[in-house]
């Protein structure tokens, strides 16, 4: 609310001027107070050509209670003094009920005092012509600013030393004694008013220039209206803020990750307690190259923001906050709100009352409401099936009316963690009509996929996510012999969930260095746990093997490294597939962590004959005829080899036909096998494998 105007002037010469009361109240006191000083200059004339009279120096040695004394009786005594008198006393009623100036010196507990100089500091700040009269009563024309003295000399108040640091209005920036000064505290020293102040005071609502950029209000009607996603936390704070309500000072901290919706929250907890929320972005406003001076400064500012809007702080990006600065936070109380993205930070080391809520990701049924609220068509499965956070979410549905597919990409895009040194992408071009397994492996698989699709809805409608309070994810183990199918099968379940597969690049992870490897397993699991990726460990027994007895410092932070990497893989929510061709050398503790374990098996003649069917194809993409008289029982039952050995044996037959321009034979076949049993170690004895 502004100000209400008062008119002051001679209503006989028509001079009416629409002020705000404190700055009536300056401009009667003034001239009020002109008054006397003409009275007391024509008490001194004929001695104009003395710079300063006795008489001058007399009354100025006067007592000071008997000069005060003396004014007063003027005051009483004049009539256009006594008329300014009873203006005086009318504007001052009004400007004890102006609620901006009635609220600064509740919240920050001004004294009279303050309140008057800060006031004509403001006024100087509004109205430049003041500065010429307050130069005239200063009796110097340079002094045209607010002072301490002229505070006392105008509201009648004797400065007795209360311009000092202490002052609420300098603890606050509410006003603050000019810098260039030699001693900031004398009673003549110029005092300047904050910008944001005199802009608030006289109703012209604006950002504090010293926070923009880092600072912004957000309404509790706003935070209220927008769907909560974290019901049950809510209620936790907001009965922990009233079972603490006697603290001095309150901290509740949210963790989760960027995007989790931790502001919206902390705005709703706002709106919950009749209040609106001054969010702070505390990388921007606190960073690291900044003056503490500086810093402390830019606290003080968003604290007396909280305090005139009637905010509850809420400092996003808290962790990386300097302990000295939140305990300079701490120490003017309050209830403060934070925002980081894992816990431990400094603000853990102030004395506050203070609890940590961990924002979880969100529930199925809580990200299709959300998409509901965003957007007005069915939810596509990528928001139902993925776990997205909330900005995630709100991204994706400004997709939605291009369709499902384009928010898929969208969705996919925003999890889309490049591959680096620590892990490649695969191709998955293949299905489940190009690969051939035994009739169980294959039921295997497809009971892992099933699970992979189905976890969410089983996980959390019917609540047996119960059973697994550490991880969410779902693991398996392929073992069998090299060429069995095993990385091929990850390329297929990945294309058919819809996922990219990422295989971990064992040199980029391994690494030397005592603490190294572990922090590398981190990054990589932290980096693929949330994102739409089938995680692929190819040759597992290299990182995943047994324990061994410590001997020495090697075999010490080995089984240190295993030891977190079982730990990890357990709290892991994504999807993950070991392969091995070592089943044997992997420590028991992995197998019993893992969900599903798969052994691939050498295929048998059945499958060997569908393998070399599916690899030599009979006609070329164009349909010319590429065999000749291929015996395909004599080739599965005669020839042991697996599926990678036919697919390479199959390769090596076409080159060899191709080379002699004739189609593919059984001569080209067999030559082709003898030399994959060859690379095994397999010798042929003169006319084996003849045709």
């Amino acid at each position: 609310m502004s100000a209400k105007p008062m008119i002051i002037g001679d209503p006989q010469d028509g001079a009416h001027t629409a002020l705000p009361p404190f700055l009536a109240r300056i401009r009667l006191r003034a001239r009020r107070r002109v008054l006397w000083i003409s009275a007391l200059w024509n008490q001194t004339q004929g001695t104009e050509r003395i710079a300063i009279s006795p008489d001058e120096v007399n009354r100025i040695l006067e007592d000071p209670a008997q000069t005060a004394a003396s004014e007063e009786a003027f005051y009483e005594a004049d009539p256009r003094a006594r008329q300014l008198s009873h203006e005086i006393d009318a504007c001052e009623t009004e400007f004890e009920r102006q609620p901006e100036w009635r609220r600064l010196r509740e919240i920050f507990g001004l004294t009279a005092f303050e309140i008057n100089l800060l006031s004509l500091a403001v006024g100087a700040a509004i109205d430049p012509w003041l500065r010429r009269v307050y130069a005239y009563l200063h009796d110097d024309a340079s002094a045209g600013a607010a002072s301490a003295w002229l505070a006392g000399a105008l509201f009648h108040r004797l400065w007795c030393g209360a311009s000092d640091p202490a002052l609420a209005l300098v603890r606050w920036r509410l006003a603050r004694p000019t810098e260039d000064n030699g001693n900031p505290w004398s009673a003549g020293t110029p005092w300047v008013a904050d910008p944001y102040i005199v802009h608030w005071l006289v109703g012209e609502r604006c950002s504090d220039p010293v926070l923009s950029g880092a600072v912004q209000l957000v309404p509790g009607t706003r935070s209220a209206a927008q769907l909560c996603l974290y019901p049950a936390q809510l209620d936790e704070m907001i009965a922990f803020a009233q079972a603490v309500a006697a603290a001095a000072t309150t901290q509740i901290e949210l963790i989760g990750a960027e995007g989790t919706g931790k502001r919206t929250l902390a705005g709703q907890f706002a709106a919950q307690v009749k209040a609106d929320l001054l969010a702070i972005d505390a990388e921007v406003l606190l960073s690291s190259d900044l003056a503490a001076t500086a810093a402390e400064d830019r606290i003080m500012r968003v604290l007396r923001m909280a305090r005139i809007e009637g905010a509850i702080p809420y400092w996003h990006h808290a962790a990386g906050v300097s302990a000295r600065l939140w305990q300079a936070i701490a120490g003017h109380g309050g209830l403060t709100l934070l925002g980081s993205e894992k816990a431990g930070g400094s603000a853990s080391k102030t004395v506050a009352a203070r609890r940590i809520f961990q924002l979880r990701p969100l529930r199925r049924e809580v990200r299709i409401a959300l998409w509901d609220r965003l957007a007005t068509t069915p939810t596509p499965a990528a928001i139902a099936d993925w776990i997205l956070t909330p900005a995630e979410i709100a991204a994706a549905a400004q997709m939605a009316p291009a369709g499902a597919e384009t928010v898929t990409q969208a969705c996919q895009e925003n999890l889309q963690t490049a591959p680096g040194e620590l892990f490649t992408a695969l191709e998955c071009p293949f299905t489940w009509d190009d690969i051939v397994l035994p009739y169980h492996v294959r039921q295997h698989l497809a009971e892992l996929e099933q699970q992979v699709r189905l976890r969410w809805p089983v996980y959390e409608e019917w609540g047996f996510e119960r059973l697994c309070p550490l991880g969410r994810g779902v693991t398996a183990l392929f073992a069998g012999p090299s060429g069995t199918g095993k990385t091929m099968a990850a390329q297929i379940l990945a294309r058919a969930l819809g996922l990219r597969l990422y295989r971990v690049d064992l040199s980029g992870v391994v690494n030397k260095y005592i603490g190294e490897t572990e922090k590398r397993l981190k990054q990589l699991f932290d980096a693929c746990e949330r994102s739409n990726v089938l995680l692929f460990f190819d040759e597992a027994d290299a990182l995943f093997g047994q324990r061994t007895q410590v001997k020495d410092a090697h075999d010490r932070f080995a089984n240190i490294e295993i030891d977190y990497l079982l730990q990890r893989m357990e709290q892991f929510d994504g999807v993950a597939i070991l392969a091995t061709n070592r089943k044997g050398d992997l420590d028991k503790a992995f197998i019993r962590r893992i969900r599903f374990i798969v052994d691939f098996v050498p295929p048998g003649p059945p499958e060997r004959q569908a393998l070399w069917r599916r690899c030599l194809v009979e006609h070329s993409p164009s349909g010319e005829p590429l065999l000749n008289g291929i015996d395909w029982n004599m080739l599965a039952q005669k020839l042991n080899l697996t599926g990678a050995d036919i697919a390479a044996a199959a390769m090596g037959a076409a080159f060899l036909a191709r080379a002699e321009g004739t189609r593919i034979g059984m001569n080209h076949v067999l030559h082709a096998a003898r030399r994959q049993l060859n690379k095994q170690g397999t010798a042929m004895r003169a006319g084996e494998l003849e045709c």
